[in-house]
């Protein structure tokens, strides 16, 4: 109970923190929603139904989907990794150590700070695209939840993975930028998925990124989330987690 305590506090303060930082306020929750909103709002062809998606349109799954995706992206690999690297460089992990405040309860802190805004910008996202350009809450609701729930801490496992790795900030920053970019791309943010050449979208069904984005598109259109990309998310999640307790160095 104590340690529930504890962390529920670092987690307000934290929090306050993180509400002070515009940059990643902007990058995980506003930018994601403005894209959906302009482009959606601003693009006749994305509120026309598309064959290659089956009828659909493309701002009924999958855009909402990337954005989604995007916000997450954001978090993991940017403002996660970065926050705990300069608390490493500080020495404040280090002087947390000698206290009875453990490390470990600041990472759970910041692991749940950044699931709560990952929430918050999803429900923004979902909630303003449908008062705005109509596009339909999730058609499998409960699917869409538990796909958001596995994807998340892989994508975060991801990002502790680049903080044990990560020397300072500097290297930190520019490893994950690195990264998102080409996950990013693997995932359909530039070419859509239906778009790839057929080799392009096997290589992103084994990439976190590449089985999240479709697997979320799935679920707000309706759809299960196909077995190969849950069991891609799951060893995603695992394997990153375990290589970043055995790497991550609080000192």
């Amino acid at each position: 109970m104590a340690t529930i305590t504890t962390t529920a506090r670092l987690a307000a303060v934290e929090t306050k923190l993180f509400l002070r930082e515009p940059v990643a306020v902007f990058f995980a929750v506003l930018l994601p929603v403005a894209l959906l909103l302009a482009l959606g709002g601003s693009i006749p062809g994305f509120r026309e139904p598309d064959p290659a998606l089956g009828g659909q349109r493309f701002i009924d799954a999958l855009f909402p989907g990337m954005m989604i995706l995007l916000s997450i992206v954001m978090l993991a690999l940017s403002t996660l990794p970065s926050a705990l690297v300069v608390y490493r460089e500080r020495g404040v992990l280090r002087r947390m150590s000698t206290t009875p405040v453990r490390p470990g309860a600041l990472l759970a802190a910041q692991l749940l700070i950044n699931l709560g805004v990952a929430v918050a910008a999803t429900a923004l996202t979902l909630v303003l695209g449908h008062l705005v350009l109509d596009i339909p809450a999730p058609r499998a609701f409960w699917a869409f939840a538990g796909v958001f729930l596995l994807g998340s801490p892989a994508m975060f496992a991801i990002g502790l993975c680049l903080a044990a790795v990560s020397p300072n900030s500097r290297v930190v920053q520019g490893a994950g930028a690195a990264v998102t970019f080409p996950l990013l791309f693997l995932a359909g943010m530039w070419l859509p998925r239906p778009l790839m050449p057929e080799v392009l979208v096997r290589i992103s069904d084994f990439t976190p990124t590449g089985a999240f984005g479709q697997a979320l598109a799935d679920t707000l259109s309706g759809q299960a989330p196909q077995p190969p990309h849950i069991a891609v998310l799951a060893g995603w999640a695992v394997l990153s987690g375990l290589a970043a307790a055995r790497l991550f160095r609080w000192e």
